[in-house]
């Protein structure tokens, strides 16, 4: 698998930035979904969106587990929905608890190391998939939702393939203390942060709203990095200590070795907030992890194509083919689609 950024698009944080907003997520008319909210096991909810075109019985189901703050809006979720479309097999994105439009129920929200709410999320769609005769499971996790994807093949070890056939985490934050570290300076902090924090904060006061007392309405105000808003909220609300205890427990690299299942690591070594020299090294995984870490592409970025519209089918193509590859009958080559 070869890339190259377009010699018009330079540099990882145009990479990044660019396909975000700008970039041709998909060919043809754009995807369109079907919401399910399921009940989760604590009472709480999550809204699970469906690719709305048919999907022939006997085809696999490709599960996308979103990034920080994403949807099955983002721009690569859009743009994996229109490689399944194309290829007839069915599509979903399981929303993170809060991301989905509507503040949830409970006393929390999601997290980086949340394994159990992907376990419960992947049985229930396996067991739909049964009941409608439909084909094997294959996930992909972007981001944030990459490395919670990879937390729960290391937790499940041989058993994931009773559900899953293959796995694939895209620019997933892999070494969550040096990433969390990356995204809180320079440049970065003045950005990508407050990008975040724009969206983060607010879901986190109506949290307080919903649960007086729950945390301190002061120092969630105060907090101008991640590193300080999951002091406040994200580490109490889930379980941890404190953002050191959060970043080194929920961080999937120093247990890629359990992994147990086919799964590809994607990660550009010019990610501007995974940085290059915290990736994992052929040492770090067991024989069915293959990484591939191309020297361009940003965080999520891989564009391509001539500008403008310029494409965002690198990825798609690329991460699927492999996907559908690794199942037990071939349905689509692992080949680059330019769309």
């Amino acid at each position: 698998m070869n890339y190259a950024a377009p010699l018009w698009l330079p540099g990882g944080d145009l990479q990044t930035i660019w396909p975000a907003l700008y970039a041709r997520r998909v060919a043809g008319a754009r995807v369109s979904y079907r919401r399910e909210r399921w009940s989760a096991p604590d009472g709480d909810f999550i809204d699970v969106d469906f690719g709305a075109w048919a999907v022939p019985a006997g085809r696999p189901l490709l599960v996308l587990f979103h990034g920080l703050e994403g949807s099955s809006r983002s721009h690569y979720a859009e743009a994996f929905a229109g490689f399944a479309r194309s290829r007839g097999i069915g599509f979903a994105v399981p929303h993170f608890r809060g991301c989905s439009g509507e503040i949830n129920l409970a006393p929390r929200a999601y997290h980086s190391g949340d394994f159990e709410e992907i376990e419960w999320i992947v049985r229930r769609l396996h067991a739909l998939e049964q009941a409608r005769a439909g084909g094997p499971l294959i996930a992909v996790g972007v981001s944030l939702g990459g490395n919670v994807l990879l937390r729960w093949a290391e937790e499940m070890g041989e058993s994931a393939a009773g559900l899953v056939k293959a796995i694939a985490a895209v620019s997933a934050p892999l070494d969550l203390v040096a990433s969390g570290h990356a995204i809180g300076r320079g440049f970065n902090r003045q950005l990508y942060t407050r990008m975040f924090l724009r969206t983060m904060v607010p879901k986190a006061l109506h949290k307080l709203a919903q649960y007086p007392g729950l945390f301190s309405r002061e120092r969630l105000l105060a907090a101008r990095d991640l590193y300080e808003f999951d002091n406040v909220f994200t580490a109490p609300l889930h379980g941890y200590r404190d953002t050191e205890d959060y970043w080194r427990r929920a961080s999937a690299k120093p247990q890629l070795h359990r992994v147990r299942i086919p799964a590809l690591l994607v990660n550009a070594r010019n990610d501007p907030f995974v940085p290059g020299e915290s990736l994992p090294r052929t040492q770090d995984v067991t024989e069915p992890v293959m990484l591939w870490q191309p020297a361009q592409g940003g965080h999520v970025g891989f564009a391509t194509g001539r500008w403008p519209p310029g494409r965002l089918c690198t990825i798609p193509g690329l991460v699927g083919g492999w996907l559908v590859s690794r199942l037990d009958r071939c349905y689509v080559q692992p080949v680059m689609h330019h769309g």
